[in-house]
Protein backbone atom coordinates (compact mmCIF):
# COMPACT_ATOMS: atom_id res chain seq x y z
CA UNK A 1 0.00 0.00 0.00
CA UNK A 2 1.39 3.39 -0.99
CA UNK A 3 1.73 6.06 1.73
CA UNK A 4 2.52 9.73 1.73
CA UNK A 5 4.02 11.81 4.56
CA UNK A 6 1.91 14.72 5.87
CA UNK A 7 2.19 17.10 8.81
CA UNK A 8 -0.53 17.26 11.45
CA UNK A 9 -0.63 19.47 14.58
CA UNK A 10 -0.49 17.61 17.92
CA UNK A 11 0.13 19.09 21.34
CA UNK A 12 2.81 21.74 21.33
CA UNK A 13 4.46 20.73 18.03
CA UNK A 14 3.95 19.21 14.58
CA UNK A 15 4.03 15.45 14.17
CA UNK A 16 5.00 13.71 10.90
CA UNK A 17 2.71 10.77 10.24
CA UNK A 18 2.09 8.43 7.32
CA UNK A 19 -1.39 8.20 5.85
CA UNK A 20 -2.64 5.81 3.15
CA UNK A 21 -3.10 6.91 -0.44
CA UNK A 22 -5.77 6.15 -2.99
CA UNK A 23 -8.62 3.86 -2.03
CA UNK A 24 -7.35 3.58 1.57
CA UNK A 25 -7.53 7.34 2.19
CA UNK A 26 -11.26 7.26 3.04
CA UNK A 27 -10.58 5.02 6.03
CA UNK A 28 -7.93 7.45 7.29
CA UNK A 29 -10.40 10.31 7.39
CA UNK A 30 -12.74 8.35 9.67
CA UNK A 31 -12.28 10.12 13.05
CA UNK A 32 -13.41 7.08 15.03
CA UNK A 33 -10.45 5.08 13.79
CA UNK A 34 -8.07 7.83 14.94
CA UNK A 35 -9.13 7.62 18.61
CA UNK A 36 -6.80 4.74 19.64
CA UNK A 37 -3.77 6.45 18.12
CA UNK A 38 -4.60 9.81 19.72
CA UNK A 39 -5.08 8.17 23.11
CA UNK A 40 -1.76 6.39 22.82
CA UNK A 41 0.15 9.55 21.94
CA UNK A 42 -1.66 11.53 24.65
CA UNK A 43 -0.77 9.04 27.37
CA UNK A 44 2.84 8.86 26.21
CA UNK A 45 3.14 12.65 26.19
CA UNK A 46 1.66 12.92 29.68
CA UNK A 47 4.10 10.37 31.07
CA UNK A 48 7.10 12.10 29.56
CA UNK A 49 6.15 15.60 30.70
CA UNK A 50 5.24 14.31 34.16
CA UNK A 51 8.65 12.69 34.65
CA UNK A 52 10.42 15.81 33.45
CA UNK A 53 8.53 17.94 35.98
CA UNK A 54 9.47 15.70 38.89
CA UNK A 55 13.10 15.39 37.94
CA UNK A 56 13.50 19.14 37.41
CA UNK A 57 12.11 19.95 40.88
CA UNK A 58 14.35 18.33 43.52
CA UNK A 59 12.51 20.10 46.35
CA UNK A 60 9.61 17.72 45.87
CA UNK A 61 11.85 14.80 46.81
CA UNK A 62 13.57 16.47 49.77
CA UNK A 63 12.83 15.34 53.34
CA UNK A 64 12.35 17.77 56.25
CA UNK A 65 15.24 18.02 58.68
CA UNK A 66 14.38 16.16 61.92
CA UNK A 67 14.33 18.26 65.06
CA UNK A 68 17.02 16.14 66.72
CA UNK A 69 19.58 17.21 64.11
CA UNK A 70 19.24 20.93 64.78
CA UNK A 71 22.02 22.77 66.55
CA UNK A 72 21.99 23.27 70.30
CA UNK A 73 21.21 26.90 71.05
CA UNK A 74 22.72 26.90 74.55
CA UNK A 75 25.70 29.26 74.32
CA UNK A 76 27.81 27.32 76.84
CA UNK A 77 26.36 23.84 77.36
CA UNK A 78 27.25 22.28 80.73
CA UNK A 79 30.23 19.96 80.83
CA UNK A 80 28.67 17.62 83.40
CA UNK A 81 25.94 16.19 81.17
CA UNK A 82 23.79 13.41 82.58
CA UNK A 83 23.25 10.20 80.63
CA UNK A 84 21.07 7.39 81.90
CA UNK A 85 19.46 4.31 80.43
CA UNK A 86 15.74 4.18 79.83
CA UNK A 87 15.35 1.73 82.69
CA UNK A 88 17.16 4.12 85.05
CA UNK A 89 14.93 7.03 84.03
CA UNK A 90 11.82 4.95 84.61
CA UNK A 91 13.05 4.04 88.07
CA UNK A 92 13.97 7.61 89.05
CA UNK A 93 10.93 9.45 87.65
CA UNK A 94 7.21 9.17 88.28
CA UNK A 95 5.13 7.97 85.29
CA UNK A 96 4.00 11.53 84.55
CA UNK A 97 7.52 12.93 84.85
CA UNK A 98 8.84 10.22 82.55
CA UNK A 99 6.13 10.95 79.98
CA UNK A 100 6.99 14.66 79.92
CA UNK A 101 10.77 14.64 80.34
CA UNK A 102 11.68 11.54 78.33
CA UNK A 103 8.78 11.24 75.87
CA UNK A 104 8.19 14.96 75.22
CA UNK A 105 4.68 14.71 76.61
CA UNK A 106 2.51 17.52 77.97
CA UNK A 107 0.72 17.61 81.30
CA UNK A 108 -2.89 18.74 81.33
CA UNK A 109 -3.42 22.49 81.85
CA UNK A 110 -4.38 23.86 85.27
CA UNK A 111 -3.28 20.62 86.90
CA UNK A 112 -2.00 20.08 90.47
CA UNK A 113 1.57 21.08 89.54
CA UNK A 114 0.37 24.40 88.12
CA UNK A 115 -1.80 25.14 91.17
CA UNK A 116 1.22 24.47 93.38
CA UNK A 117 3.38 26.66 91.18
CA UNK A 118 1.10 29.65 91.72
CA UNK A 119 1.44 29.31 95.50
CA UNK A 120 5.25 29.04 95.57
CA UNK A 121 7.24 32.05 96.71
CA UNK A 122 10.85 33.05 96.18
CA UNK A 123 13.17 30.29 95.06
CA UNK A 124 14.74 28.41 92.17
CA UNK A 125 13.28 25.88 89.75
CA UNK A 126 15.57 22.99 88.86
CA UNK A 127 15.16 20.13 86.40
CA UNK A 128 13.03 17.32 87.78
CA UNK A 129 15.32 14.81 86.10
CA UNK A 130 18.85 15.94 86.96
CA UNK A 131 18.58 18.93 89.31
CA UNK A 132 20.14 21.50 86.97
CA UNK A 133 19.19 25.11 87.73
CA UNK A 134 16.75 26.31 85.08
CA UNK A 135 14.46 29.15 86.16
CA UNK A 136 13.97 31.60 89.00
CA UNK A 137 10.83 32.80 90.72
CA UNK A 138 12.02 36.33 89.88
CA UNK A 139 11.24 35.63 86.19
CA UNK A 140 7.91 33.87 86.52
CA UNK A 141 4.59 35.50 85.61
CA UNK A 142 0.95 34.54 85.25
CA UNK A 143 0.14 34.12 81.56
CA UNK A 144 -3.23 32.47 82.30
CA UNK A 145 -2.32 29.61 79.96
CA UNK A 146 -2.57 26.81 82.53
CA UNK A 147 1.16 26.03 82.69
CA UNK A 148 4.09 27.66 84.55
CA UNK A 149 5.47 30.62 82.60
CA UNK A 150 8.83 32.39 82.74
CA UNK A 151 10.10 35.26 80.62
CA UNK A 152 13.77 34.27 80.93
CA UNK A 153 15.85 31.33 82.20
CA UNK A 154 17.83 31.77 85.40
CA UNK A 155 20.86 29.91 84.05
CA UNK A 156 21.01 30.12 80.25
CA UNK A 157 23.71 27.45 79.85
CA UNK A 158 21.36 24.83 81.31
CA UNK A 159 18.49 25.63 78.92
CA UNK A 160 18.60 24.89 75.22
CA UNK A 161 16.07 25.16 72.42
CA UNK A 162 15.52 23.45 69.09
CA UNK A 163 12.92 23.46 66.35
CA UNK A 164 9.96 21.18 66.94
CA UNK A 165 7.90 20.11 63.88
CA UNK A 166 5.57 17.67 65.63
CA UNK A 167 1.82 17.66 64.96
CA UNK A 168 2.15 19.51 61.66
CA UNK A 169 3.32 22.81 63.18
CA UNK A 170 6.63 24.53 63.82
CA UNK A 171 7.42 25.49 67.41
CA UNK A 172 10.49 26.05 69.59
CA UNK A 173 11.07 23.24 72.06
CA UNK A 174 12.76 23.93 75.41
CA UNK A 175 15.01 21.25 76.90
CA UNK A 176 17.35 20.78 79.82
CA UNK A 177 20.85 21.05 78.37
CA UNK A 178 22.26 18.81 81.08
CA UNK A 179 20.09 15.70 80.68
CA UNK A 180 18.14 16.43 77.48
CA UNK A 181 14.78 16.32 79.24
CA UNK A 182 11.81 17.95 77.52
CA UNK A 183 10.57 20.98 79.47
CA UNK A 184 8.05 22.74 77.24
CA UNK A 185 8.04 25.36 74.47
CA UNK A 186 9.14 28.94 73.92
CA UNK A 187 6.79 31.56 72.44
CA UNK A 188 7.75 35.08 71.40
CA UNK A 189 5.96 38.28 70.52
CA UNK A 190 2.70 37.52 72.33
CA UNK A 191 2.49 41.01 73.83
CA UNK A 192 2.95 40.16 77.51
CA UNK A 193 4.21 43.12 79.59
CA UNK A 194 7.55 41.48 80.41
CA UNK A 195 11.11 42.69 79.74
CA UNK A 196 11.64 40.10 76.97
CA UNK A 197 8.14 39.62 75.48
CA UNK A 198 8.73 35.90 75.42
CA UNK A 199 7.12 33.03 77.31
CA UNK A 200 8.82 29.85 78.39
CA UNK A 201 5.76 27.62 78.74
CA UNK A 202 7.01 24.82 80.99
CA UNK A 203 5.43 21.63 82.32
CA UNK A 204 5.16 21.81 86.09
CA UNK A 205 6.09 18.16 86.62
CA UNK A 206 9.36 18.75 84.76
CA UNK A 207 10.44 21.19 87.48
CA UNK A 208 11.40 20.90 91.13
CA UNK A 209 11.05 23.96 93.33
CA UNK A 210 13.85 24.83 95.75
CA UNK A 211 12.70 27.54 98.18
CA UNK A 212 15.02 30.42 98.90
CA UNK A 213 16.61 30.03 102.32
CA UNK A 214 15.24 32.48 104.85
CA UNK A 215 17.42 35.47 105.48
CA UNK A 216 19.11 35.28 108.84
CA UNK A 217 18.44 38.27 111.01
CA UNK A 218 21.46 40.03 112.32
CA UNK A 219 21.66 40.10 116.13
Amino acid sequence: MDREIVSTPFGAGTWRVARPCGKHRAAYHNPVKLIPALLFYGIALALVTGCETKSSNPAVMSNPVPATSLANTASNPPADTVTRTDAEWRRLLSPEQYHVLREAGTERPNGPAYEEFKKQGAGTYVCGGCGAELFSSAHKFDSHCGWPSFYDPANAKNVRTREDRAFGMTRVEVLCARCGGHLGHLFKGEGFPTPTDQRYCINGVALKFVPKPPTEKKP
